[in-house]
């Protein structure tokens, strides 16, 4: 029973790996990694997300402001402090988590619409610092970022980076499946069928919410600091609104609450766009439709919706 437990969780961990072989095996171009890392980016953002949104029920509208945190922390801290690049995004990650901590502390008290308008306007404040305080973080231009070493390897090229960014995802992946199995984990999923029972079977709802908002920070903060990395420039365009929606709708249509789900949103959300280049003033239009059909034919989501239809089918 525990073996077939252990397979059903990491299940997904096998089949993202195998995924991650594959895909330079098939790549005809540089170009090609390159958008494939930023799926990994994005989708390690996006997991976050899961974890607040799929086990906890809590929405976040705001949450690409953690990601402009970690982002301009591994830009701004080998600037200003002499901090080498690694280093940095650790610390990215320590501040994202204590200002998430500060912020969500007032902000997990609201629930519903006034949650969601609460994060918002997180999101909204931080885009706009970032986008003022132009003697610090560029302003709208942004500014450029050091380069990434990790134990003395300079990380350059775009087959340097996908490995890179597949590992945290990677990480990300397998640390999100083990909350989901853990005690926290089953105790952020009965408050987010219901708060008031959770708190009558002695769940401390607050601290698990508050526990649970920072976390996602983190990843997205991390998130953050590799594409500021892999970039060598970031602009407060990372921290804007339409990133928050994108990360939401990727945990959404992938299926939320689905670790594969959400990595198989954040492709469709990266890779399609450039598929639809070619339509030029209708790509926007296309996505849009696409994105509709996806959740009227699809409610649950891409992964969670197929999963259903096989185990029908299926003897």
């Amino acid at each position: 029973m525990l073996g077939k437990a252990l397979r059903a969780r990491y299940t997904p961990l096998l089949v993202l790996a195998a995924l991650m072989v594959l895909v330079p095996l098939v790549s005809t171009s540089s170009f090609h990694l390159r958008v494939a890392a930023l799926v990994w980016i994005f989708a390690l953002a996006a997991l976050g997300l899961t974890i607040l949104m799929g086990y906890a029920g809590q929405v976040s509208l705001g949450h690409a402001g953690f990601l402009g945190i970690g982002a301009y922390t591994v830009a701004i801290s080998p600037v200003r402090l002499g901090l080498d690049p690694l280093l940095c995004l650790v610390l990215g990650a320590a501040v994202a988590g204590l200002v998430a901590y500060a912020v969500g502390r007032p902000i997990l008290r609201l629930k519903g619409y006034y949650l969601a308008i609460a994060t918002l306007g997180f999101g909204v404040i931080v885009a706009l610092v970032l986008h003022s305080e132009a003697e610090i973080t560029g302003g709208p231009d942004g500014m450029a970022v050091s380069r990434l070493s990790l134990f003395g390897w300079r990380v350059a090229g775009a087959t340097s980076w996908y490995w890179v960014t597949a590992g945290a995802l990677l990480v990300g992946a397998l640390l999100a499946l083990n909350i989901a199995a853990s005690p926290t984990g089953r105790a952020l999923r009965a408050l987010h069928d219901s708060e008031v029972a959770a708190a009558g079977t002695g769940i401390d709802v607050a601290s698990k919410k508050l526990a649970a908002f920072v976390v996602a920070a983190v990843y997205a903060a991390v998130a953050g600091g590799l594409l500021a990395a892999m970039n060598g420039l970031i602009t407060p365009e990372a921290a804007s609104f339409s990133h928050s929606i994108e990360l939401v709708a990727m945990v959404i249509i992938g299926g939320l609450g689905s670790v594969f789900g959400t990595v198989v949103g954040a492709a469709f959300l990266v890779v399609l766009p450039q598929m639809l280049t070619a339509l030029q003033e209708y790509e926007q239009a296309v996505l849009g439709l696409l994105i509709m059909v996806f959740m009227i034919f699809l409610p649950q989501g891409i992964v969670p919706s197929i999963r259903a239809y096989l185990m029908e089918r299926l003897p």
